[in-house]
């Protein structure tokens, strides 16, 4: 398992049986997590600042949070960064064409 950094938590992923389709469904809900997620969809991981997002550090953070708490994201340390990664083939496994099609339709209204 990973260590996390002295002074901080480790990171909660559920694990794939137990991600929420109203979770998901929540946490894709917001523009800014979106961007994080269409990121990843390009990119298979990036370290948490890189995200082409204009908000603060520490609502960054947050949208991290729940991205990861709802079985989206799956983050690690490596060094002084977080690195975050999709978890699109556990989504896909859990909710098949979810992902998918949230993706799809948030992409029709821009």
């Amino acid at each position: 398992m990973p260590r996390s950094r002295p002074g901080r938590a480790p990171l909660a992923h559920p694990a794939t049986e137990e991600i929420d389709l109203l979770d998901v469904l929540h946490a894709l809900a917001d523009p800014t997590r979106m961007t994080i997620v269409r990121t990843l969809r390009a990119e298979p991981e990036r370290a948490c600042g890189s995200f082409p997002v204009d908000v603060a550090p520490s609502t960054l953070s947050h949208h991290f949070k729940v991205l990861r708490e709802a079985g989206v994201v799956r983050q690690r340390e490596e060094a002084n960064r977080r690195l975050t990664a999709l978890r699109a083939a556990d989504l896909d496994a859990r909710f098949p064409g979810v992902l998918d099609a949230v993706v799809t339709a948030y992409e029709s209204t821009m």
